[in-house]
């Protein structure tokens, strides 16, 4: 009986052992641009990435850079985690800044985003499990990064976090437009 409990418990080994030298193991035939498309999907089903955070990822030759800014500390250890186990990835190299945690960002931040997401233009947004304007906060100093619609919502949004209040200079907006030419 101990003998089979041995034998089985050794076989267990050895199937797990396979199957994480399988999951670690670079896929054949994926390309940069597969990598990378994974790479984000896992970014963004990450649950504790927010509207605070933004993430952008490169890939060249199976080398995944991760650029942008978290809101807090852990974030950019458990992003690097995340990277390294993505099929394909060779290597990592983490360029994502931490923001000072801070209670007037903090505070920054929940103002403009009520601003910008309880505007009638933009409230769609809101119900999206991570929206796609990120408010980066960064000692007073707001940028609006990601992407909206049109012209007009970029617009909008822009107004929104300049008349929120407490932000030190111009809020710089680098929100990308979806359909250029569409005006609602």
């Amino acid at each position: 009986m101990k003998r089979n409990f041995k034998n089985i418990l050794g076989v267990m080994g050895l199937l797990a052992l396979a199957g994480v030298a399988g999951a670690k193991a670079p896929s054949a035939g994926l390309t940069d641009s597969d990598i990378a498309a994974k790479a984000a999907h896992e970014i963004r089903m990450y649950p504790r990435y927010t509207i605070w955070d933004n993430i952008s990822v490169r890939v060249n030759e199976g080398n995944l850079e991760l650029v942008g800014q978290v809101s807090q500390p852990f974030k950019k250890a458990d992003l690097q985690r995340i990277a390294q186990r993505i099929a394909g990835v060779s290597s990592v190299t983490n360029e994502l800044e931490v923001l000072p945690v801070s209670f007037q960002d903090d505070n920054l931040r929940i103002r403009i985003a009520r601003a910008i997401y309880r505007d009638p233009a933009l409230s769609r947004y809101a119900i999206q499990a991570v929206p796609p304007i990120h408010i980066i906060v960064k000692n007073g100093h707001v940028t609006l990064e990601g992407v909206v619609n049109n012209e007009l919502e970029k617009q909008v949004a822009y107004t929104r976090a300049s008349t929120a209040g407490l932000s030190f200079g111009q809020v710089q907006n680098n929100l990308r437009v979806e359909n250029p030419k569409s005006k609602s």
